[in-house]
């Protein structure tokens, strides 16, 4: 009775975070957490947006497998920002939802919520994006890919694409969102990568915020910047084909004047591959409705789950981007 009446006052205390504008789903009473009037599992989903093709199958992914497994799902779309998130998390205890997940839009600043989380007895899964807390009591399980070994690959092409050569490379990278986990791993991981060789220098570095048309608008400035830029490393696919307009639009040949190396794998960039505008790009799997929803089961039964879970993923080049366009999901 005592943590009953502790979850009925936490509920008291957050009712004024209510979930605004960033919610696509409202609850409604009764139906939600392990007051189920049909007994499903009900899991709180607190996405980071929709700025990119990979982030629409994502969401994708994860609405058609919470209704395949006959889970109640109450969704959120931050708009890429994390207050946004953070209230919809405090909606999610407030609602007493059975288990929590949510891709971060940033690695840090989650320690309090995800604390009100654990106090209220709600498990929670990160989904493709890590936190940055030194709590990991605070989240049950990872559920994703390995941004650092992204950029390692992408960086691994690079050395090899130039092996044999000591002629200088300059390189210009688009970031990511600033502070976001694929963002920082990305990045480490390619540096990495490329560290050994000193023909390789980045010469600009900047946020596109994952999305194309920031990609495109950090392009230009980069190409009126610097007249000697050989390779572009993109953190994501959107960013990559935004940068791809502005060198068209510069007079150059994307993917022969300038290299161009992408993550993620969205069809987009496929076909870019197909035409010779994008050399390499290194898989980052959406598809993780499946082993979510498997996750959240377990979870949610008190079972244990590994630490960290990982999807399977590909690095692909244009000689193979004909033969695996038609069998893209997104």
């Amino acid at each position: 009775m005592a943590h009953r009446a502790l979850r009925i006052i936490v509920a008291a205390a957050l009712a004024g975070s209510v979930l605004t504008a960033c919610t696509t789903e409202p609850a409604t009473t009764g139906t939600t957490g392990k007051g189920s009037s049909d007994g499903k599992l009900v899991l709180g989903f607190a996405q980071v947006g929709a700025e990119s093709g990979w982030r629409t199958a994502n969401t994708k992914s994860i609405r058609e497998a919470a209704e395949k497994a006959g889970i109640t799902l109450k969704f959120s779309d931050a708009q890429q920002k994390q207050e946004n998130q953070i209230k919809a998390i405090r909606t999610f205890i407030q609602q007493k939802v059975d288990v929590i997940a949510f891709s971060p839009v940033v690695e840090s600043g989650w320690d309090t919520v995800l604390k009100e989380a654990k106090n209220a007895g709600i498990p929670v899964i990160l989904t493709d994006r890590a936190v940055d807390s030194q709590d990991t009591s605070l989240y049950r399980t990872f559920l994703g890919s390995d941004f650092v070994k992204e950029g390692q690959e992408a960086g691994k092409w690079l050395v090899k694409e130039y092996e044999g050569s000591s002629a200088p490379v300059n390189l210009v990278e688009l970031q990511g969102t600033t502070g976001s986990a694929p963002a920082n791993d990305r990045k480490a991981g390619f540096a990495d990568a490329i560290k050994g060789d000193p023909k390789f220098k980045v010469v600009a570095s900047q946020t596109g915020d994952f999305t194309r048309a920031k990609g495109k608008e950090v392009m230009q400035a980069f190409l009126k910047s610097h007249k000697d830029i050989d390779v572009l490393y993109a953190h994501n696919d959107d960013m990559a084909l935004g940068a791809i307009q502005a060198i068209e639009e510069a007079g150059k040949k994307p993917g022969v004047d300038i290299k161009v190396i992408s993550v993620d794998g969205i069809k987009d960039a496929f076909v870019a591959m197909q035409e010779k505008k994008i050399n390499v790009v290194v898989e980052c799997n959406p598809l993780l409705g499946d082993q979510l929803m498997d996750l959240v089961k377990k979870v949610a039964a008190g079972e244990s789950v590994p630490r960290r879970v990982e999807v399977k993923e590909g690095v692909f080049t244009q000689d193979q981007a004909a033969a695996a366009l038609p069998g893209r999901q997104y």
